[in-house]
């Protein structure tokens, strides 16, 4: 009974969001084309403020997939701005407020999105320079990534722009945390994303977990096999010994309530040892354990402004590096996205990190 009772004020809270937005932006369309119809507008509009669940229907309603997504971003914005906007309506010194309002508001949407669209789609390399407690040996070079979310947004194109960064670095080992197609595979198949994917070039090779929207299109075996053809190694909660120098672990997400302690994971030899958990975790565990690097994403960093406020309070380190007694932990921002292409306040990202090996004394 509590379930339906918040579902339905859940919903009524929405409802009264949308329409709210939706008269807002009513209010400037008239303004420009006084012979707007408004019952075709208020079709129309609470279309998109749905769309995205129609887009849940089936492979057939994509468009509403595509609209779905920037409904996310326009819908967090307007509430958030509209309200500032109405007020500022009330001291606008013209018989039109909704015309002189409205069309700077919009202006404001267009700058959000074009700068968010520029942040999501021209990624940057992050570098980090780490030290671990070891016996002295090469340095080891990695390429870490997370998030990808490929799909229909998140595309070949933007796959390709990781591969060739990720190739010009000439890494080791390349690690990939989680996340890596936006629920359903069908579409990084369909796409030719498994050739652009197969191009990656690591000495060590290319290793990769599932995070939670990886579990969320239910085609886990699909998606094993797909990212095997493309060269990348998924590990569901197994440790590897990669040629000798490091041992390797990926985990599953937490949506895998199954998953082993990470301690039944521990291995036995004293060489360095990389965690792969594509939800970041509390940090005791692996510190006590002895973990040299843990490698995380899932956060986005908020993706768009202001969700980093939410994020820090959920995780104990919801992005970048931090050393907690001998151990080293890294949380990327991901560099795809969910839902809409658009980052405020985060941009898309791939770490370089250079390992280094020194016994401490």
């Amino acid at each position: 009974m509590r379930i339906i009772t918040a579902s339905i004020g859940t919903l009524f809270i929405y409802m009264s969001l949308v329409a709210f937005i939706g008269w807002n932006v009513y209010l400037w369309l008239h303004s420009l084309l006084p012979g707007l119809n408004p019952w075709l507008f208020a079709v129309l509009w609470f279309l998109w403020a749905f769309s995205y669940l129609i887009g849940r229907l089936g492979h057939q309603w994509l468009l509403f997939s595509v609209l779905g997504a920037y409904w996310f971003a326009f819908f967090e914005y307007a509430v958030l701005l509209l309200p500032l906007a109405d007020i500022a309506s009330l001291f606008v010194p013209s018989e039109q407020p909704a015309l002189i309002v409205g069309s700077v508001m919009a202006g404001v949407f267009l700058l959000i999105f074009i700068v968010g669209s520029f942040l999501a789609y021209n990624p940057v390399v992050r570098e980090l320079e780490i030290t671990v407690d070891a016996p002295e040996a090469d340095p080891l070079h990695i390429v870490l990534a997370s998030d990808f979310h490929l799909g229909v947004l998140s595309g070949k194109n933007h796959l390709q722009r990781f591969v060739n960064k990720s190739n010009s670095l000439n890494p080791d080992v390349v690690l990939l945390a989680g996340d890596l197609v936006d629920d359903d595979p069908i579409w990084y198949g369909r796409y030719g994303m498994a050739d652009v994917m197969g191009q990656l070039k690591a000495n060590l090779g290319v290793y990769g977990i599932l995070g939670n929207h990886d579990y969320y299109g239910k085609k886990i075996p699909l998606l094993v096999q797909l990212m095997e053809k493309s060269g990348v190694h998924i590990l569901r909660d197994e440790t590897i010994l990669v040629e000798n120098r490091f041992y390797l672990t990926g985990r599953e997400d937490r949506t895998f309530r199954d998953r082993p302690l990470l301690e039944i994971l521990k291995p036995k030899s004293g060489l360095p040892w990389i965690v792969m958990d594509h939800t970041p975790p509390r940090l005791d565990v692996p510190t006590r354990l002895g973990v040299d690097l843990q490698v995380s994403g899932h956060t986005h960093k908020g993706q768009m402004w202001p969700n980093r406020f939410i994020t820090k309070k959920v995780f104990e380190l919801d992005y970048g590096h931090r050393k907690i007694g001998k151990s080293h932990f890294l949380v990327s921002s991901g560099f795809g996205f969910w839902g809409p292409p658009i980052r405020i306040g985060s941009r898309s990202e791939l770490w370089s990190i250079k390992m280094k090996f020194k016994e401490q004394t």
